[in-house]
């Protein structure tokens, strides 16, 4: 649970291990928040993650219906 926050009801994951993938993340996320203009984002969280292949990269959105 993100920083003891208890007041969201949904989680989004975005994740990619493709380096041209992590460069476009942010366009993705953007695109998603302003199609789903009708929550509150109440917390995040940024993992890395890697072996000696591929590196991850997740961002978690905690929201909650406005």
């Amino acid at each position: 649970m993100p920083s003891g926050r208890t007041d969201f009801n949904a989680i989004k994951v975005f994740s990619t291990t493709l380096a041209r993938d992590r460069e476009a993340m942010g366009d993705v996320i953007t695109k998603w928040l302003k199609d789903n203009s009708g929550i509150e984002i109440v917390d995040k969280e940024v993992t890395q993650s890697s072996d000696k292949e591929f590196h991850c990269l997740s961002v978690t959105l905690f929201y909650r219906s406005k």
